[in-house]
């Protein structure tokens, strides 16, 4: 299969902005990694998107775009067109020619993987939405584009989620880990893939990652987030209100699961002081990725990626309650930030190759799929 150079680009449940890059893959090994870049989203484009986010809780089909949900899409497809764009300029690149004549290009990207952003995920009701217009990204970029990846999935009866653990499989085999590992993202929604040492993969959403975390200070005090959980470190841990949020039945299911980000509220600890509710709301997130790990057959030691392994509150917190060696993604050369940006991109190599992005026990779909519809220009 030929080498490809594709941009990743991954909007997430934090809706904090975009991040883009680059790697050079097969679809199988990730050869090389390129430039990355994040273009953070403005406070009127946020309000829009998590207004949107609100608004799609009513949807009943996945195509439509009631209310400010079109707004949205606009905002998603244009600023995810101005990163494509800046990318190719900053770093003098082109459209490449290996899906056109097969020969592979050194200063040009030949294909793109556009997550979109999700703003509703109901799989038990077949539903899982993302907004985004690939064909617009596409035609304005001269570049094939990969997006829509959970859709397929979802409609053969999986979670549509987590999609990253095949590109963690191929990270662990590029840098040669040893033994069970646990890879733990920790975005908006945090999730687990535990790669054995033949490879197998168990997968799925644990909780919240930094949902509520960032939920509560927004409220509160009108940031965007708990910067390096200096405010949590500060506070104590209520109990109570965690036995409380423990309590949700979701922690009790198998894996594969996976789960939307509004599945949870910051309400059992809306009567505590903002540092203890910080404090309490981080041993949530790290107790619910410790359960899951437990029902996922437990690791040697654990790998932490996104927005969560920048907590040095909660990664001090992880490590002590882990039992296990844990680690940031960057203390074995991985990229915390554009990790799953780099994912999109290897998907969408997968995807333009025909090879699977979702197994039984990543998401729990029947039988392995290929997933996500490819345009061009």
């Amino acid at each position: 299969m030929a080498l490809m150079r594709v941009l990743g680009l991954m909007s997430g449940t934090s809706m904090d902005g975009v991040d883009a890059a680059i790697i050079v893959t097969d679809g199988e090994e990730v050869v090389d990694f390129g430039p990355r870049l994040f273009r953070p989203y403005t406070p009127a484009e946020k309000t829009t998107l998590r207004a949107a986010a609100f608004e799609a809780r009513r949807l009943s089909d996945r195509a439509s775009r009631p209310g400010l949900l079109a707004a949205a899409e606009e905002i998603v497809t244009e600023v995810h067109a101005q990163t494509v764009e800046r990318v190719l300029r900053d770093n003098r690149l082109r459209p490449g020619r290996v899906l056109i004549d097969g020969q592979a290009d050194a200063s040009g990207i030949d294909l793109i993987g556009f997550h979109g952003q999700t703003v509703f995920h109901a799989p038990e009701r077949q539903l899982t939405v993302q907004l985004g217009d690939g064909q617009a990204i596409a035609t304005r970029a001269g570049i094939p584009v990969v997006y829509d990846f959970r859709a397929a999935d979802v409609a053969g009866g999986g979670e549509g989620a987590p999609l990253v653990p095949v590109y963690h499989r191929a990270l662990a085999r590029r840098s040669r880990q040893e033994g069970t590992i646990a890879v733990v993202n920790i975005g908006g929604v945090a999730n687990v893939t535990r790669i054995a040492p033949d490879g197998s993969l168990i997968a799925g959403d644990t909780g919240p990652g930094n949902a509520l975390i960032d939920d509560l200070v927004r409220a509160r005090l009108g940031a965007e987030m708990d910067t390096g959980g200096a405010i949590g470190s500060r506070g104590h841990i209520d109990q109570k209100a965690l036995t409380q949020l423990m309590a949700h039945p979701f922690f009790e299911r198998s894996f594969p699961k996976s789960l939307d980000r509004g599945a949870f509220s910051v309400g059992a600890v809306a009567n505590l002081p903002t540092e203890d509710a910080l404090a309490t709301l981080t041993a949530f997130t790290v107790e619910t990725i410790l359960a899951g790990i437990v029902i996922a057959g437990g690791a040697d030691r654990l790998v932490v990626a996104g927005g969560g392994a920048r907590n040095a509150f909660l990664m001090r917190r992880l490590k002590a309650r882990a039992g296990v060696p844990t680690m940031s993604a960057a203390e074995i050369g991985w990229s915390p930030d554009f990790l799953e940006a780099e994912a999109f991109a290897y998907l969408a190599a997968r995807r333009f190759h025909g090879l699977p992005i979702t197994f039984p026990t990543t998401t729990g779909v029947a039988i392995p799929l290929t997933g996500g519809v490819l345009v061009n220009p």
